[in-house]
């Protein structure tokens, strides 16, 4: 039997729509691309200066774990998988808003020497990540927005919808 012709439970999912299409795509990408960037910033800070700015350069690395999981979380199937999706994404939210607050008002407090967000201390959320063109902060709205517009049926609604294979 085609994956085409497999019902949605016989595939192990209850929702038979894909949720990473059209728009989704490029959210996915777009997380990818922030995994890949905050990994090697983090990773390049950790090796290379953890001792200027330790609370920092860890925050680097737990955006850069967030990204990686809302990533995979964003394209693998399954309700367990969108609410692990739902929470790193929101978690991203609150660490940007956090992260960039305190950087910003308080940035002795993160370890960094200043406000620059291009400067050697900052972190992916420093300014709300304005080193990034602000996509750190738009991105996790963006994603929530997405979530709850596709969030996956129960087969009991699939059913209802007439998607019955």
């Amino acid at each position: 039997m085609s994956h085409h012709t497999m019902s949605a439970r016989e595939r192990g999912t209850t929702d038979s729509r894909r949720r990473v299409t059209g728009i989704g795509r490029l959210l996915v990408f777009v997380y990818g691309v922030l995994a890949l960037a905050a990994t090697g910033r983090s990773v390049f800070q950790i090796i290379d200066r953890f001792d200027e700015a330790p609370i920092a350069f860890t925050l680097s690395a737990v955006a850069a774990v967030v990204y990686i999981v809302a990533t995979i979380a964003l394209v693998a199937p399954g309700r367990a998988w969108y609410r692990v999706a739902w929470i790193t994404i929101s978690f991203e939210l609150v660490g940007v808003l956090v992260i960039g607050s305190l950087s910003l008002f308080a940035p002795a407090v993160l370890g960094l020497h200043d406000v620059d967000p291009f400067g050697r201390d900052a972190t992916v959320w420093s300014v709300y990540g304005m080193g990034y063109l602000f996509i750190p902060l738009a991105l996790p709205i963006l994603g929530l927005l997405y979530l709850r517009a596709h969030r996956p049926r129960s087969a009991a609604e699939a059913v209802a919808d007439g998607d019955r294979a």
